[in-house]
């Protein structure tokens, strides 16, 4: 491998990595517009394996942005991301898969606004979610003229604790 190559490389992971990291932030922060933005125009989501559903990109999001109001407060935590580029004969190609654990602590919308058992508005430090799930996200990705963006991403829900 040449050092050019090397660079474009590395490159590629970092782009990888902050698609990955934009997917937590959109849904945590719920910027729906941001989350569909990461998704190629054919791009699917699928939550089946956490409960959810599976589809187009732009209507997960519709189903997210309806689903997480009930968790007003929630922080995804992406970890141990393993990210296969395509080999295209000692080049990296256009393609690329990611598998990554994640962390999901959310909070109730009734706990958030009443300010009590947990997620209290306004004082850091001081919340306890009420709902935590853990799995694996695998991202299937495509190298567009503007960068990297999602094409499939699946959810493997692992466990949860709930009240």
């Amino acid at each position: 491998m040449t050092q050019r190559v090397a660079l474009a490389t590395v490159m590629d992971r970092l782009a990888i990595d902050a698609v990955i990291t934009g997917y937590a932030v959109a849904v945590d922060d719920g910027a729906w517009a941001d989350y569909g933005a990461l998704f190629t125009p054919d791009g699917r989501a699928d939550y089946r394996g956490a409960g959810g559903v599976e589809g187009p990109a732009g209507e997960v999001a519709r189903w997210l942005e309806e689903t997480m109001r009930l968790f007003p407060v929630r922080q995804h935590l992406i970890v141990n991301r393993r990210i296969d580029l395509e080999d295209l004969g000692g080049y990296t190609g256009d393609r690329a898969e990611v598998r990554a654990d994640y962390l999901n602590p959310m909070c109730l919308a009734r706990q958030a606004a009443s300010g009590s058992d947990g997620c209290p508005p306004g004082r850091p430090g001081t919340a306890t979610p009420d709902f935590v799930t853990g799995g694996r996200y695998t991202f299937a990705l495509d190298r567009a003229e503007a960068g990297w963006l999602i094409r499939t991403v699946t959810v493997h829900e692992k466990w949860r604790r709930a009240p």
